[in-house]
């Protein structure tokens, strides 16, 4: 087992890529309390191998990183084959699989002497070990370039907020007897500068190689605001020589500034450029994991910057911004975000355009939502400061003769037509700004050049429709959605027949308001930032006050069916209209059910013996109701209480209604009863010997009725009648004296009053 030795390490780059080492007595507070803030230090390890086809560094333990890539001498010179890293987390100590680096990346127009040729960096994650392989490409002659090496980059602690944060401290060891672990590599370029020398190189860039010393890489200490803090303050005005920022069309998005991300000042101490304007946008993406914590974007961008500066050599952060998945926007190469600040990002364009990165790799992952609306965000305030629409094209004028990921030609000097925002491989030779994010990068021109996208009134809170029409007592409130996302835009307008009656935000979802009586178009209105408008489709609302009516008053009736002493079946019988649209009927009491606009009775049971409020409300779709609540009382009159005519027995029996009935196969045989009622039925038992009945009713015959049944059956109503009042009524029935089957056995009758 190797013996690990526990230190801290800081480390300068030079001109030709070697490192030098700073030893720091370890801390000796664990706690956050009083914890020092450690500076991001960037470190190089050389590889090893035969120069021309192909140079490794074997698993090595390493100081705690986060982020690395690989670099070369000479920044005109090109990687072609394969460069491809492993690294050991930290968190859990085991290896990732192999991860490929990528090494298509721009070139720079005039590079000095102190620039190196590097591969994009590529977050890992807080990592302590490293193996790297560099392969040439198969059937190429061309050699592998020389001072190869692997470049780490601890982001450090920087911030207050990251210095309290579990897990801040380092992991820093190096093990004993890792190649070039505490060596320096030789500088493969003698000509490169190492005493600071201000070169000239590319794209308006300029280039210091830092002089090296003993002594831990700085990191200027912020102030206490935190890193992931935003601000919408005015940038560093511009120096004498350089623009004035003019006003945008476009409110400018919350950024945080180079303080915020805690950016080193003192390794990019040169002044920046500054273009005439921003004609178009270019959109990237930086490379690495996405499932990074949006608390860790601040650490990214520094070790982007880092990675730029202290191994490419580069003046500064090549970007002009960068955004991470989380929507945070992050000010990148310094000269004032509302400056046309030359950056270092799209080769052959960066005159006339600014650069917007976003942190990870989307080859196959889409970027979020949050993170698209950023982008448009920032990219329609950075174009409307000079006019420009985001959904438009624009000339750019070609600084190199190139082509571009689609093939085509540019000719340096020419002047070629763009997006107004484009991504990366429309300007280069390059897949980034990835294979998903650049088919999304139509939804971000819509978005920051309005208007709104997707805007429909999705309910109406108030108000209910029937078929196309919505009816409300007055007062609504609309809910909508909308594709484009509420930081584009500025207010959402509530239309009443095409007037505006209430305004929300551009964030809001929904908002009321009261509608007179009669009928209205009701829209939603959704003014963008740009100040172009949508409008949703109408819906048509009708706002009344009038209630439903029973025209049929609610009211029960018996039915056939089994009646016991405490239950009768009875049928519930109503009709309710509305002068614009009925929604339902209720029925409230004694039990609780809901019916259509169209039904008019229900089959139920009643209490016997009890007076029983049957209450029923009529709503309409407005929400308006009326409400009936009609009582009645079932009655059951045994057999005893009839009056008798001709022969009939007593039974006795559990089954029958009060455990007795008169049978009678004597024909005409009669028993009359007498009620004041609104509805009758005759309750009888019923089996296969069963004979027929006449029912006589006021004195007049109504109906023949046969009781055989091929089951035996007590207690049955089996025949009803109903009037639309009380009334006093005679019911007689008469014993037919059917051949074969004579017999009738009756319990008595059952009415309701």
């Amino acid at each position: 087992m190797k013996r690990r030795v526990w230190l801290t390490l800081g480390a300068v780059v030079l001109g030709g890529g070697g490192v030098t080492y700073a030893v720091a007595s370890p801390s000796s507070d664990s706690g956050a309390t009083g914890r020092a803030k450690r500076p991001v230090k960037v470190y190089a390890l050389a590889l090893k191998g035969t120069a021309a086809d192909r140079q490794d560094l074997a698993r090595t333990d390493t100081s705690q990183f986060s982020m690395l890539g690989v670099s070369w001498t000479g920044a005109t010179t090109r990687l072609h084959g394969t460069a491809q890293v492993r690294t050991r987390s930290t968190a859990t100590g085991e290896w990732s699989a192999w991860r490929d680096l990528e090494l298509n990346v721009d070139p720079l127009e005039k590079p000095g002497r102190g620039v190196r040729g590097a591969s994009e960096p590529l977050w890992v994650g807080s990592s302590d070990g490293v193996q790297v392989q560099v392969v040439r490409k198969n059937g190429t002659t061309t050699a592998l370039p020389k001072g190869l090496e692997v470049n780490l980059v601890d982001p450090g602690v920087v911030t207050d907020a990251e210095a309290e944060a579990p897990g801040s401290e380092p992991a820093a060891f190096v093990a004993e007897g890792s190649p070039d672990a505490t060596s320096s590599s030789t500088p493969a370029d003698p000509a490169s500068p190492g005493d600071g020398t201000v070169v000239t190189p590319t794209d308006g860039q300029t280039a210091t190689s830092p002089a090296p010393t003993d002594t831990t890489t700085s990191t200027a200490a912020p102030t206490d605001s935190s890193s992931a803090s935003a601000s919408a303050s005015p940038s560093a005005s511009p120096s004498p020589t350089g623009p004035t920022a003019p006003p945008s069309t476009r409110p400018q998005p919350p950024i945080v500034d180079r303080a915020g991300w805690g950016a080193d000042e003192s390794i990019s101490p040169q002044a920046p450029e500054y273009n005439a304007d921003v004609k178009a946008v270019f959109v990237h993406h930086t490379d690495g994991a996405n499932d990074y914590s949006c608390t860790d974007s601040p650490s990214i961008v520094r070790s982007i910057y880092a990675y730029h500066v202290q191994v490419e050599g580069w003046k500064d952060i090549g970007y002009n911004f960068l955004v991470d998945k989380c929507g945070t926007i992050f000010e990148g190469r310094k000269g004032g975000v509302d400056l046309p600040v030359l950056g270092a990002h799209t080769y052959g364009w960066n005159r006339e355009s600014a650069g917007i990165a976003v942190l990870g790799d989307y080859t196959t992952t889409s970027a979020s939502n949050a993170a698209l609306a950023s982008i448009a965000r920032l990219a329609a305030w950075k174009l409307g400061q000079y006019g420009a629409d985001p959904a438009g094209t624009t000339q750019l004028t070609a600084g190199a003769t190139q082509k571009n990921y689609f093939s085509t030609g540019f000719t340096a000097g020419s002047a070629y037509t763009f997006q107004r925002i484009s991504g990366h491989r429309d300007g280069y030779n390059t897949q980034c700004p990835g294979n998903t994010l650049y088919p999304q990068l139509p939804t971000i021109r819509a978005w920051a050049a309005g208007p709104v996208q997707g805007l429909k009134i999705t309910s109406l809170g108030g108000a209910t429709a029937s078929g196309s029409t919505y009816y409300t007592k007055g007062a609504i409130t609309a809910h909508w959605t909308a594709t484009t996302p509420g930081s584009l835009i500025k207010s959402f307008q509530l239309l009443v027949d095409g007037k505006t009656v209430a305004t929300a935000s551009g964030t809001a979802t929904s908002v009321g308001a009261t509608l007179p009586l009669g009928s209205h178009t009701i829209a939603v209105r959704a003014v963008h930032q740009s100040g172009k408008t949508a409008t949703s489709s109408a819906l048509t609302v009708v706002a009344e006050t009038t209630a439903p009516t029973f025209t049929t008053t609610p009211r029960i009736s018996l039915r056939s069916g089994t009646v016991n002493t405490s239950a009768v079946p009875v049928t519930l019988g109503w009709k309710a209209t509305d002068d614009k649209a009925l929604q339902s009927v209720k029925l409230l009491s004694p039990t609780t059910a809901t019916f259509s606009p169209t039904t008019t009775s229900s089959s139920r049971t009643a209490t016997s013996g009890t007076a029983t409020t049957w209450s029923m409300r009529a709503y309409d779709y407005a929400g308006n109701y009326r409400t009936s609540s009609p009582a009645y009382t079932p009655a059951i009159l045994q057999e005893s209480s009839a009056t008798k005519t001709g022969s009939w027995t007593t039974r006795s029996s559990t089954s029958y209604l009060g455990g007795k009935s008169y049978s009678s196969g004597s024909k005409g045989a009669g028993l009359t009863w007498t009620f004041t009622g609104r509805s009758v039925a005759w309750v009888v038992s019923r089996a296969s010997t069963s004979g027929q009945a006449y029912v006589y009713v006021d004195g007049t015959k109504a109906a023949t009725v046969d009781l055989k049944s091929a089951t035996t059956l007590y207690r049955q109503a089996i025949w009803t009648k109903s009037w639309s009042s009380s009334a006093k009524h005679t019911i007689k029935v008469v014993v037919v004296g059917t051949s074969g089957r004579p017999t009738v056995t009756t319990d008595g009758l059952v009415y309701i009053k």
